[in-house]
């Protein structure tokens, strides 16, 4: 690690300082739906980044087009990105990203972060993903103390969508990855410390079935049952996308219903698809069509299926595979052991990729039970994950590391 020790050495002395970061951001809800809380969780950022002197922007999202549970489509609005650009015309550029979203709504009553032993952190999105935004921000701090700042370019991308597909910041994220050299996002470690390589694509569906009201008592013969109907395209879907390899499906929401003497004319359910290869996409929406027409050549049924796609599948690639060498290499020099492996997860990485840019994306603190009350972040992994990301910035800074493109 010559010349880069005494510049990786400060960051030692941030652990608390990313600690009431993490803690203070955490404590402001920021669940994908709520817009007012991902409106201050930027504000709170834009102010804690000043001390980087970037062009900042604020950049206001479309609404997104959700299914609601009448079958409808309507819009939804969107929380703000926040862009922060510095030296966009140096010969070497660097993406980074992480998103401020979390998947927990304000009635969630898991709401503050706290320090629940020693060392361990606990709150909504402590791990998923605010301990990233902290190890970002060290990593780019210690960045331009060094001599070597000027040579590089990077921009930074903080996201209020990812979790739910990021369907407003897509474009953004494509329109990033065209115009960089390397990518780097703050997802969390695999909790035993490891970085992700090949990942699964994702695609978010709604079935919808469509019955005829009737009397329960007196006319129920006259009506078509949608949740039964329903009923079994579940267990159809289940079984059919099941049975193709390395293909999983999980029906996670079911809606339908009035009244219990009330034949049900309408009942929907949401599901989340995970493929590993790019050809699995076609097959899983041409048996979902499948199942739908089946239902709608039933008198007095009709069925369909709506969304798609959001994150393709990605494999480490040649150049993803140099890089994931690089960071496990810049880890033995700091004393870390740490290699990658494949995940069934998604992340905005799969979308940076998929538009050519390579791209490692677990360089965030470590922990566990994200997505859950439980979710918590090892407070000792920060001052590591941070000199990590920290590292090979000044590596590819210092020219050490060349990007593809330059």
């Amino acid at each position: 690690m010559s010349g880069y020790e005494s510049h990786i050495a400060s960051i030692a002395s941030q652990r608390n300082r990313m600690r009431d970061l993490i803690i203070q951001w955490a404590n402001i809800n920021s669940g994908s739906r709520h817009v007012a809380g991902l409106e201050k969780m930027a504000a709170v950022v834009v102010e804690d980044f000043a001390g980087l002197h970037a062009t900042v922007e604020r950049i206001a999202l479309p609404a997104q087009s959700v299914v609601a549970a009448d079958g409808t489509l309507h819009q939804v609005p969107l929380g703000p990105a926040i862009s922060m650009v510095k030296r966009p015309k140096s010969r070497r550029r660097v993406f980074l990203g992480i998103h401020a979203d979390t998947v927990y709504s304000p009635a969630n009553p898991f709401q503050k972060a706290c320090e629940t032993s020693p060392g361990k952190l606990t709150g909504p999105g402590v791990l998923d993903a605010k301990g990233g935004l902290a190890v970002l921000l060290l990593a780019l701090e210690t960045l331009e103390k060094s001599p070597w700042a000027g040579n590089i370019g990077w921009e930074v991308l903080i996201n209020p969508d990812e979790e739910i597909g990021s369907p407003g910041s897509g474009p953004i994220l494509a329109a990033a990855a065209r115009r960089n050299h390397l990518g780097l996002v703050f997802e969390p470690a695999l909790p035993n410390g490891n970085l992700v390589s090949d990942r699964k694509g994702s695609g978010n569906f709604t079935f919808i079935v469509r019955g005829r009201s009737a009397h329960a008592g007196r006319d129920i013969t006259v009506g078509r049952n949608a949740i039964a109907a329903l009923a079994e395209a579940v267990v159809r879907i289940n079984a059919v996308l099941g049975r193709m390899d390395a293909v999983s499906v999980n029906v996670g929401q079911i809606e339908g219903g009035t009244a219990l003497n009330v034949v049900p004319a309408l009942a929907l359910c949401r599901i989340n698809v995970r493929v590993e290869a790019q050809e699995q996409q076609a097959r899983v929406r041409s048996h979902l069509e499948t199942i739908a027409a089946d239902i709608s050549g039933r008198e007095g049924f009709s069925a369909q299926v709506l969304g798609d796609f959001h994150a393709p599948p990605r494999a480490a690639d040649a150049a993803m595979l140099l890089w994931l060498e690089r960071a496990c290499a810049c880890g033995a020099e700091l004393g870390l052991n740490i290699s990658w492996q494949g995940s069934g997860g998604t992340c905005d990485g799969n979308r940076l990729a998929a538009n050519g840019l390579t791209t490692l994306d677990t360089l965030g603190p470590v922990g566990g039970e994200i997505h859950s009350p439980q979710e918590y972040l090892l407070l000792d992994s920060l001052v590591p994950r941070a000199s990590l990301a920290a590292l090979l910035l000044l590596k590819v800074a210092a020219g050490e590391y060349g990007c593809s493109g330059t």
